[in-house]
């Protein structure tokens, strides 16, 4: 009787409040919208083209660039707001979202392998593209986060890592294909710009239809509101109710990133604000989501319009994340129940049960690994030393020994001190949120640092070249303090640093959309740095990640039975004695450091904190000073082998070593998704 009384919808002043409130925001924004642009045109005008157009240029310029731009906007508002409050529902995950589960990214990557492999075919068909990269996307993120057993944490994990993987081999296809991909850069942010009416076009039918078929549905969808058993004993096929809704909104996100590019959070946002008012009911929540996503992104491109930087706009993409960042950390802090931190992270398993090997020997094959690399490292590149050569030309004066001591030894020994930073901080942040998908990237520090960075390069390209890294430190320092201080209220709290570090990322990477849009840097070095590279380090940036090393590790070393303590629950760890806040924020705040000083010397280089403590632990164990060991070494080694493949594969043209250990690190770490049984416990 109860799932009856849910699923009937009930008109309230709640309900017309919600549907007012969105109808009357999405009409004063429809207007500002057509009235605001590079030239601003009155009300009045706006109001006599509604009534009839007249050949005039105001009238062409609303009927031919700003109505179809504002329309797109509504459509897509709409269909993205829509695809998020199905998805939030059929996973019953209210983190779920287009672009939490690496929909967005996924056909976003598809689009652009499309549009380099097959033009003719993405010309006539992108959404076959856009519904292939966003069903394999969704699927590879869902099942990664356990299915239907999943946390909002561990399912925003999983969305945050396929959409890391995807974007790093989309950043390479735009750096290996320039030429090709160089009209998706700003469409790769989101961009509601529209020349005529041809996305409406092909968009509107797409997006109508498939938001009526899941009104006709929304019954199946408030039975999914109930555990399993209930909705199957009333008849209700869960397994094909997902399955549908899953389809269903994949279609809706990916019509609209095959017209306007990815953009997030409006499927995140639009249904916990309907939400907020009490309406459950389908048949009433899927409007008013449609409305206030449709609100939600016109208005975020409106704001786009308001800064621009000569011809050039803001993505509104990078808008609305900078709106709706704040609404998830708005989310965890006065949503979230706060927890002792016992059924609140994930087990720290890699794998099955496997055979444990001894870990002096693996110290030495390692060991002997990383040395034999690092002579190998300083031997190719664009010009083969033979190793005959290379130990007398360190004793001649000659161009062999500049190429040697000045080239190729730093940017060896800085791959290296980075690799093994990143390992070991990827070590700590996951032994102290206790989550086998977490690194430094999840609190924040390699967007912050980026965006630290990248200040920088555009905004004073005049500094000294040595403010680079400091800016990053500081940025990434910045960064991780705001996700420290917002969490410590929750007691640091590992899923409430898990996802306010994710909002982080999401501001510090739209910081990052607007300065490269606003600095015309598309290609340029600050691109190559943004996505991980040790092209022309020298003897500063050794000496840099080497004062962090020297002195972080060995606070580690000397802190590591503490912080062994914090894989136990909180009651547990607190029992022994232990101050668990304080521990887990300094267990945090030294692998933060460590990230920010690698950070600093490479760039953003992604999965090394991911991969090296599971391949560790899959190997040893999880005594952690031994982790912090060989996972040192396994992050040194993978580092200074993308490096020296880098320079050497393509030469004289070099890859970034952050794009070689994404292509590198990614079958290997599904490898460990695949054996992890992390994702099995509740």
């Amino acid at each position: 009787m109860s799932s009856v009384q849910h699923s009937r919808p009930v008109f309230n002043w709640r309900t017309l409040s919600i549907y007012g409130g969105g109808l009357t925001a999405l009409i004063v924004l429809f207007f500002v919208s057509l009235c605001y642009g590079e030239a601003s045109i009155p009300l009045h005008t706006v109001v006599d083209s509604l009534m009839g157009r007249q050949d005039t240029l105001e009238h062409n310029m609303i009927w031919d660039l700003r109505m179809p731009r504002t329309v797109i906007g509504i459509l897509a508002g709409g269909a993205l707001a829509v695809a998020g409050s199905l998805l939030q529902t059929i996973t019953r995950n209210p983190l779920a979202a287009s672009d939490t589960l690496g929909i967005n990214a996924g056909a976003y990557f598809v689009v652009v392998l499309g549009t380099i492999f097959f033009p003719g075919l993405m010309q006539q068909s992108p959404f076959l593209f856009a519904v292939l990269g966003g069903l394999l996307a969704a699927a590879a993120a869902y099942f990664m986060g356990g299915g239907r057993t999943s946390s909002p944490v561990r399912l925003a994990l999983s969305g945050m890592i396929v959409s890391m993987v995807l974007g790093s081999f989309t950043s390479a296809l735009h750096i290996f294909f320039s030429q090709e991909t160089q009209a998706l850069f700003l469409w790769g942010s989101g961009t509601l710009v529209q020349n005529d009416w041809s996305g409406v076009i092909y968009a509107w039918p797409w997006v109508i239809g498939i938001t009526i078929v899941a009104l006709v549905l929304s019954r199946q969808w408030d039975m999914l509101e109930l555990d399993e058993s209930t909705a199957s004993s009333l008849g209700q096929k869960v397994g094909m109710a997902r399955a549908t809704g899953l389809i269903i909104a994949v279609l809706l996100a990916a019509v609209i990133v095959s017209v306007i590019g990815p953009i997030g959070f409006v499927g995140l946002v639009a249904p916990h604000l309907v939400r907020l008012s009490g309406i459950r009911s389908n048949r009433l929540l899927l409007p008013g989501v449609f409305l206030w996503g449709a609100a939600l992104l016109v208005g975020a491109d409106v704001l786009a319009k308001m800064v621009h930087n000569s011809s050039l706009e803001l993505p509104t993409g990078a808008v609305m994340a900078i709106i709706g960042a704040p609404w998830l950390i708005w989310l965890v802090l006065t949503r979230m129940k706060a927890a002792n931190g016992s059924g609140m992270s994930t087990s720290m398993s890699t794998g099955a049960r496997s055979r444990r090997w001894a870990f002096g020997p693996i110290a030495i094959i390692f060991t002997v690994l990383t040395l034999v690399l690092v002579l190998l490292s300083t031997m190719f590149g664009g010009m083969r030393i033979p190793m005959a050569d290379l130990l007398p030309s360190l004793f001649q004066s000659d161009g062999l020994y500049s190429a040697i001591v000045q080239l190729r030894i730093p940017r060896t020994l800085v791959a290296a001190g980075a690799g093994a930073a990143l390992a070991i901080s990827g070590v700590l942040i996951q032994m102290a949120v206790r989550n086998p998908l977490a690194d430094a990237s999840i609190v924040g520090v390699s967007s912050g640092a980026g965006l630290g960075a990248m200040m920088v390069i555009i905004l004073w390209p005049g500094l000294p070249v040595f403010l680079l890294p400091i800016a990053a430190i500081v940025g990434a320092g910045i960064a991780a303090a705001i996700v420290f201080s917002l969490s410590w209220k929750k007691g640091l709290n590992p899923s409430a640093v898990v996802l306010l570090g994710i909002a982080m990322s999401a501001i510090a990477g739209a910081g990052i959309q607007v300065l490269i849009v606003r600095g015309a840097v598309y290609g340029s070095s600050g691109f190559i740095w943004l996505t991980g590279s040790t092209y022309a380090r020298t003897w500063d940036q050794v000496k840099i990640i080497g004062v962090f090393l020297l002195i972080l590790i060995p606070l580690a070393w000397w802190l590591a039975r503490r912080f062994e303590l914090l894989v136990f629950d909180d009651n547990s760890a607190s029992g022994l004695g232990l101050s668990v806040r304080r521990t887990r924020l300094l267990a945090m705040t030294v692998g933060v450091l460590l990230a920010a000083g690698a950070v600093a010397c490479v760039g953003t280089v992604g999965f090394i904190g991911l991969i090296a403590p599971h391949m560790v632990r899959l190997l040893t164990g999880n005594k952690l000073r031994r982790s912090m060991f060989l996972s040192a070494l396994v992050g040194a080694v993978m580092l200074v082998l993308a490096d020296t493949i880098g320079r050497t594969v393509m030469a004289p043209t070099e890859i970034p070593s952050g794009l070689l250990i994404a292509i590198i690190g990614t079958p290997y770490f599904l490898y460990l998704m695949y054996r992890s049984n992390w994702r099995k416990s509740a």
